[in-house]
């Protein structure tokens, strides 16, 4: 048993932390919403739109009901998206956020979650401490038997018995 399971927590669970990561996930859906906006405006020629921060959030039930425009400083060259392509784009843009917000969260908890591997060495640490080298530093101490300097100040590499 680790050390750090046997320690208490004292910090308790309280409505902070939940409260800021539904905030997060929140501005990010509404940014992944002006995103889709601004790749439907891209690829229809119209060039890449994206609203000022005033109108960032109360633009957005005009741009979900399909109006290109709503909340730009000039809504003229967003008429050529129609309001078809907006919405694919928005929920092209929002089926993408949702799958990497998805691995990046069972990401985060393979790492740091409650369930995580503890008292696992790291593979560079692996090899530090068992690894090859590590094994030919010590071949004097492991195999006094097969460890013959030669000229070179070398060691043997093996077992190689004479004929």
């Amino acid at each position: 048993m680790l050390q750090t399971n046997r320690r208490r927590d004292p910090y308790p669970y309280t409505w902070e932390i939940p409260v800021g990561i539904a905030t997060a996930v929140l501005l990010l859906l509404i940014l992944a919403v002006h995103t889709g906006r601004g790749l439907a405006c891209w690829f229809a020629g119209a060039g890449w739109a994206w609203p000022s921060s005033r109108t960032l959030f109360t633009s957005l039930p005009d741009l979900l009901t399909g109006n290109a425009g709503a909340g730009l400083a000039d809504p003229t060259h967003a008429s050529l998206v129609s309001s078809t392509v907006l919405m694919g784009w928005i929920l092209t843009v929002q089926i993408v956020t949702f799958a990497v917000g998805i691995a990046a969260t069972g990401w985060i908890l393979r790492r740091w979650g409650p369930h995580r591997m503890k008292g696992m060495a790291s593979p560079a640490e692996a090899e530090q401490l068992l690894g090859i080298s590590q094994l030919r530093k010590a071949a004097a101490v492991i195999r006094p038997d097969l460890y013959t300097p030669t000229r070179k100040g070398r060691g043997h590499d093996g077992y190689h018995p004479a004929p």
